[in-house]
């Protein structure tokens, strides 16, 4: 079972930066496409982005141009730096390890973007 731990989350203002880091256990982490998922109150959960082995990488409409994810397969760790932060990005975000078979969820972070 792979084991993902998601930190980085807290409280910034609007148009303030935070940088999630997420690390997944087991030495098969560069295969694994890793995906980071948000849920607000009251919302359905979402896909913000999602990195592939190849370092190929995909967002939400609404993150486009503000977030990016990378990864860093020396250190079993996949990031999402998220710029320019809207209170409309408040959400608890959820790092997810794809490994085609299974997914292995994190408990998730806070971010909370409020003045």
């Amino acid at each position: 079972q792979v084991q993902v731990v998601e930190s980085g989350g807290g409280l910034v203002q609007p148009g303030g930066s935070l940088r999630l880091s997420c690390a997944a256990s087991g030495s098969m982490f560069s295969t694994y496409i890793m995906e980071w998922y948000r849920q607000a109150p009251g919302k359905r959960r979402e896909l913000v982005a999602l990195i592939t082995p190849g370092g190929n990488t995909n967002y939400a409409d609404s993150v486009k141009g503000r977030f990016t994810v990378s990864r860093d397969n020396t250190k079993n760790t996949v990031y999402l730096q998220m710029n320019t932060l809207k209170p409309e990005d408040t959400a608890v975000y959820y790092c997810v390890a794809n490994q085609g078979f299974t997914d292995s969820w994190g408990q998730g972070t806070q971010v909370t973007v409020s003045s």
